[in-house]
């Protein structure tokens, strides 16, 4: 008996482009194993562009905040996008970034711990929202930037609501220029990030097993080749480096040319200022990502009610 179903198959179809038949023997072949089907699939070339995987299914809000050289972006999540326009759940997303922004780290627990505006804890005030909406939400992560001087940038993608929405995005820039300097930049900087969904600030900072699997990867499609050892591995250290060209920040070609690294577009920011410019930190919250929403067959619940 299969261990995936029809969903699993469609779920592997949007997230890899790659042909329905396709995607049900790449599930076949690593009986039901999604992670495995994936780089089975990319393997053959058969996966479309990795930057897919962004896609979400979560509901809720990103919130962000920042106040001169420090910012934090808040994820909470609910079932439905109806909750997530809320004015209740809005206020919440928004007072518990502002209460974020005052406790300056990445502990959500803490933030959980810490007074609400008008009383009591976050967490209190969380759980009384569930009572009063009817519907499960979620503190889910938080994330915190600063700089010694300079600025962070916030940026929010299709908001929904001042400083609340699905992609929010902080850029916190190092440097003695002014606002007018570090604000456009930090923006430009901002919506690259939002659209090039990097994975960290530079090479060194890519996640290991991310390029473990990539390395995996590679070693097949060299495999395929049927070349000697040395020139195999030659392509596969190549893949790896391209891989990490494309997937860290600092030297991701800009959205707004294609063809300029953003660490040179960043120095050239500060070389027109008369002074140096550092991308020190970002943050990427993307609403929902890594989290699977659970797909409802309806009918079959009611058949199986029903022969319960």
């Amino acid at each position: 008996m299969a261990n995936f179903s029809a969903a699993d198959v469609k779920k592997l179809r949007e997230l890899t482009g790659a042909g329905m038949m396709d995607c049900k023997k790449a599930l076949d072949d690593t009986a039901g194993d999604f992670e495995a089907a994936v780089d089975a699939l990319k393997a053959k070339g058969l996966a479309a562009a990795a930057k897919k995987s962004s896609r979400t299914a979560a509901e809720g809000l990103v919130g962000v905040a920042v106040e001169g050289t420090k910012g934090v972006a808040v994820e909470v999540n609910s079932e439905t996008d109806f909750v997530a326009k809320n004015d209740q759940f809005q206020d919440f997303v928004r007072k518990t970034t502002e209460v974020a922004l005052a406790q300056g780290s990445d502990d959500v627990e803490a933030l959980k711990g810490a007074a609400y505006p008008g009383g009591g804890t976050v967490g209190e005030k969380l759980t009384n929202n569930v009572a009063t909406i009817g519907e499960n939400q979620q503190l889910r992560r938080m994330k915190s930037v600063a700089v010694s001087q300079g600025l962070v940038v916030p940026y929010m993608h299709n908001a929904q609501a001042p400083g609340l929405g699905k992609i929010g995005v902080l850029v916190a820039l190092e440097s003695a220029a002014g606002a007018d300097v570090l604000e456009p930049l930090g923006k430009q900087l901002a919506m690259h990030i939002a659209a090039a969904f990097p994975q960290a600030l530079d090479a060194d900072g890519l996640d290991a097993e991310v390029l473990e699997r990539e390395r995996k990867v590679a070693r097949e499609k060299a495999a395929e080749t049927g070349k000697p050892a040395d020139v195999q591995e030659k392509m596969v250290d190549g893949a790896i480096k391209k891989f990490a060209k494309e997937n860290a920040l600092l030297s991701q070609l800009s959205v707004f040319d294609n063809k300029t690294p953003i660490a040179d577009f960043v120095a050239q920011a500060g070389k027109q200022a008369g002074t140096a410019v550092v991308l020190k930190d970002y943050v990427r919250f993307q609403l929902g990502e890594g989290i699977e929403k659970e797909a409802s067959d309806f009918a079959a619940e009611v058949a199986a009610a029903v022969a319960g």
